[in-house]
């Protein structure tokens, strides 16, 4: 018995397969038996069978390495942290240095917008009580346009430009870890606002040992322009390179260290109040918004950046001013007027009373606030951005 199927075929295709032609009905369609007879012509399948062969030696010590290097590519694939393209192994090391990566970014901009206001503050510092080179702020500013153009005031930043990855590093770092300390140290391991306070105080011990040199050197470059009106412009001006070499001819391994200990007399209690009020002016922002402290907006911690930098600088100014007259003296012991902090403050007392201590107060405070308050917001929101990856 046979049994058929109605399919619709084209004779090309048919003869291509080695079939015998269908049959024709009015219809138009073609009729092909499922079961053929033993003389209608079969499908050659030799050519099938032959590439079917198993295969020889050779190729199958191919297959045989093909095999092996597509499961030690899986093996690799699979395992763990190992690939280059997996996004764990490259946010590891990024969330391990986070301080760092946030520090130098904060730092960059620190400097390039708050240089030119510190030049001016270092500069009228270091000036002659008895025969100023500056009238003022303004007067300041308009003689070293005039005379150096607007890069007189970016002068020096190259130290601190240079230094920025082991200075900011160190401070963000140390801050980090010094809270990280104590709440190893509490129980409860939330920090007291106190506790706060004290993280900044060793943060600032920590940083002054990398702060010191770049701000001794760039203290150096600023007040070149002093040095040489009041020689009568007969004074040559050296280069960064030229002062490293004289610092370390003269004092050796010391000489970058020059003001050391008016660095730390400023930056223990300066850095306690920056670190810890800006700290706690976050906790007190979230608690009354009721929010984590990755949630405030850009406004609100520029804002409070910017106070506790005006903090930083309002309540230490006067030791920024010994540390500026120690850092900008005479790279020479011999030549040096500032040699100790007692010395120091009885010869600045000696030369304006209390007055000059205070002196540079204005471009100090309106660099303070925008440059504080970028620098910690950037820094903030990079942190939280990594935290988030």
């Amino acid at each position: 018995r046979r049994t058929w199927k109605v399919v619709v075929l084209k004779d090309k295709k048919t003869r291509s397969l080695g079939l015998r032609p269908p049959r024709r009905y009015p219809s138009g369609q073609s009729v092909f038996p499922l079961t053929t007879s033993v003389d209608e012509p079969q499908v050659d399948l030799r050519k099938a069978k032959s590439r079917l062969r198993r295969p020889t030696a050779p190729s199958r010590a191919k297959l045989k390495g093909h095999a092996f290097s597509s499961q030690t590519m899986s093996q690799q694939m699979s395992a763990p942290g190992l690939t280059t393209k997996s996004p764990s192994a490259l946010l590891k090391p990024l969330k391990t240095f986070k301080d760092v990566v946030a520090g130098t970014c904060g730092g960059i901009v620190v400097t390039l917008i708050g240089h030119p206001f510190d030049t001016l503050k270092v500069r009228l510092q270091a000036q002659s009580v008895a025969n100023p080179v500056y009238s003022g702020v303004v007067d300041c500013f308009k003689q070293t346009v005039s005379k150096e153009g607007m890069k007189g005031l970016y002068k020096g930043m190259s130290s601190p430009l240079a230094g920025q990855m082991v200075f900011r590093a160190s401070l963000f770092t140390s801050f980090a870890q010094s809270k990280v300390f104590l709440a190893s140290q509490k129980e409860g391991g939330a920090l007291s606002q106190s506790q706060f306070f004290l993280a900044g105080g060793m943060t600032g011990g920590v940083v002054s040992f990398a702060e010191g040199p770049i701000d001794f050197y760039k203290s150096q470059m600023q007040v070149q322009a002093i040095k040489a009106a009041e020689a009568g412009g007969s004074v040559a001006q050296p280069n960064m390179a030229e002062t490293v070499k004289r610092s370390f001819a003269y004092n050796g391994v010391r000489g970058p260290f020059q003001g050391l200990s008016a660095t730390l007399l400023r930056n223990i209690p300066a850095n306690a109040v920056y670190f810890g009020s800006f700290e706690c002016f976050k906790g007190l922002a979230c608690d009354r918004y009721n929010c984590k402290s990755s949630d405030l907006s850009v406004p609100a911690l520029f804002g409070m950046g910017g106070l506790a930098g005006s903090l930083y600088w309002a309540l230490l100014f006067p030791a920024d001013v010994i540390k500026s007259k120690m850092q900008s003296d005479s790279i020479a012991k011999g030549e040096r007027t500032y040699k100790t902090i007692a010395g120091s403050v009885r010869s600045l007392y000696k030369e304006g009373g209390m007055g000059v201590f205070y002196r540079g107060f204005v471009p100090c405070m309106l660099r303070s606030t925008p440059a504080n308050g970028i620098m910690l917001m950037t820094v903030d929101k990079v942190r939280n951005y990594i935290d988030g990856l």
